[in-house]
Parts: C-alpha cells; sequence; structure tokens
C-alpha cells in the first residue's frame, strides 16, 4: 500500500476510537481520540489523541488518520 491509500472515514465517529501507530516512537503505539477540536462553525479540524502507555496528547489533523502507511484502525 502507498501512503495515499485513503480510508473514509467520518469525523464525527471519532472520538473515543482506537488506533494503532504504524511506525510507533518512544514505544507508543496505541492511541485513543480524547477530544475534537471544532471551528467556530462545529466543523472538526483535528483530535486529540492520547497515547495509552504515557498518556501523552497531541493534536493531530483528523484527515491523518485516513494514511494507512502511519495509522491502522483498532489496537493490534
Amino acid at each position: 500500500m502507498s501512503g495515499a491509500d485513503k480510508r473514509r472515514l467520518n469525523p464525527r465517529k471519532l472520538l473515543l476510537s482506537k488506533w494503532t501507530a504504524a511506525r510507533p516512537q518512544n514505544r507508543e503505539r496505541h492511541f485513543l481520540v480524547t477530544e475534537l477540536i471544532r471551528d467556530e462553525e462545529d466543523n472538526i479540524l483535528a483530535v486529540e489523541l492520547q497515547a495509552v502507555l504515557t498518556r501523552r496528547s497531541q493534536q493531530l489533523d483528523w484527515r491523518q488518520l485516513q494514511d494507512t502507511e502511519r495509522w491502522q484502525q483498532g489496537w493490534r
């Protein structure tokens, strides 16, 4: 699969979804979407991902989760 491979996601159903990093860094492999970041018109712009192991949070454009080279849905 190439980095251009995309999956279709409904951004409104991302809250509390589980993700696995294809290339873990700092032993952080499993993540949980803990927040949806919205604009003034209630459009979802980004998500807050929390690493299960370290509890470190990061914000990420939700569309990046569609990249199957970087993210896999669910915990593997």
